[in-house]
C-alpha cells in the first residue's frame, strides 16, 4: 500500500472538514465488520472493514468514510482494495446544499493501481421531513487515474501510465426506515469521465440487535464501463456485517 496517496486523501479530507471541525459538535457513526468462510474442496475467507464519521456544527455537515476489503482462496490473496473519502457540506436552505468532495482508492484486483478524485458541486435534497429521506448531487472535479502495467497473451506487455482530467460525479443517497429497528438504504455514485465511466452501488438493510449493536446485509455492485485490456468490467461483493453505532 502506497502511503503517499493516502497521506494526500486524509489532507483532502482535513481540509474538506477544517470549518466544522473548527466548531463545537460532537462526532457520530458506526463501524462495521463483516467475514464469510468456506472450507471443503475449496477454502476461502473474505473480510470486510468499515469505518463512517459525520460531524453536525451550524450549517456545517461533515462525514468521513474508510473502507478496506481483503480475501483469500486455498491460500491465494484474491481481493485487496481500499477506499477512503472525506465530504463537507455547507447547507444553504432547507433542501439546497453545496459540498466538497475527496475520495482515493487503491485495488489490487483492478486495473487501476489508485484512483483519486477532487471537486466541489451542488445537492438538493428530493425528500425530507418524513420517514424516507432522498437527496441527489452533482459535483465537477479531477480525477486522477494511475493505470498498472498489464501482460497480455503473445506476451505483449501493456505499460503503466497515468491518467488525469475533468470529472464529474453524480449522487443518490436514499434512505427508508421500515420502522424503529430496521433500514433500507441506497447508494449510487456515477463519476463521468472522458476516458471511462464508473458506476457504483450499495443496497443495505440494517437491523438492529439490541443497543448499538445492529446486523447488516450489503451488495456493492461496481461497474467501469472501459476498463483497461483483460480486466472485467463488473465486480460485486455481498456480505453480511456486524455494526457498532457510537455518539448517537
Amino acid at each position: 500500500m502506497k502511503t503517499t496517496p493516502l497521506l494526500g486523501a486524509g489532507l483532502i479530507a482535513v481540509a474538506l472538514a477544517g470549518p466544522a471541525l473548527a466548531q463545537d459538535a460532537t462526532w457520530t457513526g458506526e463501524g462495521s465488520f463483516g467475514a464469510g468462510f468456506t472450507t471443503g474442496n475449496t477454502d476461502t475467507t473474505d473480510y470486510g472493514l468499515g469505518l463512517k464519521l459525520g460531524r453536525q456544527a451550524g450549517p456545517w455537515e461533515v462525514t468521513l468514510e474508510a473502507v478496506a476489503e481483503y480475501a483469500e482462496t486455498d491460500g491465494l490473496e484474491t481481493k485487496n482494495r481500499t477506499f477512503v473519502a472525506g465530504q463537507a457540506d455547507r447547507d444553504f436552505s432547507a433542501r439546497i446544499y453545496g459540498f466538497g468532495r475527496g475520495s482515493y482508492e487503491q485495488n489490487a484486483f483492478s486495473g487501476f493501481e489508485s484512483r483519486a478524485f477532487v471537486g466541489a458541486g451542488v445537492g438538493y435534497r428530493v425528500l425530507t421531513g418524513g420517514r424516507t429521506t432522498w437527496a441527489v448531487e452533482v459535483a465537477p472535479g479531477v480525477k486522477f487515474d494511475e493505470v498498472r502495467e498489464t501482460v497480455l497473451p503473445g506476451p505483449v506487455i501493456v505499460p503503466a501510465y497515468s491518467e488525469t482530467g475533468f470529472s464529474v460525479i453524480g449522487a443518490s443517497r436514499l434512505a427508508h426506515p421500515f420502522n424503529d429497528n430496521v433500514k433500507l438504504t441506497n447508494d449510487t455514485t456515477v463519476t463521468w469521465a472522458d476516458t471511462s465511466t464508473q458506476i457504483d452501488n450499495r443496497l443495505a438493510l440494517t437491523a438492529g440487535l439490541g443497543g448499538a449493536l445492529s446486523a447488516r446485509f450489503s451488495v456493492d455492485v461496481r461497474h467501469d464501463t472501459d476498463p483497461p485490456v483483460g480486466f472485467e468490467a463488473t465486480d460485486t461483493a455481498t456480505r453480511v456485517s456486524l455494526v457498532y453505532a457510537f455518539g448517537q
